[in-house]
């Protein structure tokens, strides 16, 4: 992957991501994105989504799914700490 794809990857993530930040804030929550790197996005969840049960959920049913659905190229959402 061209450093050019990657930077424009990482451009579409991130306007994937303000669009779906309200929703995380309004629970008291938020994203970082950390890294993307061979189609995996690398994430930190703060405020309440690092400590929530559903976090998980969150990660992969919510904020994944959008992702791989709106960034071509992208495979599976991790989350870091």
């Amino acid at each position: 992957m061209s450093e050019r794809t990657k930077e424009v990857i990482y451009d579409e993530v991130l306007e994937v991501l303000d669009k779906l930040r309200p929703f995380l804030q309004r629970d008291g929550g938020d994203v970082d994105l950390v890294d993307v790197e061979d189609g995996v996005v690398k994430l930190k969840l703060m405020g309440a989504c690092g400590s929530c049960p559903s976090s998980t959920i969150t990660l992969k049913a919510g904020i994944e799914r959008a992702l791989v659905e709106e960034v071509e190229g992208i495979q599976e959402v991790v989350q870091v700490f």
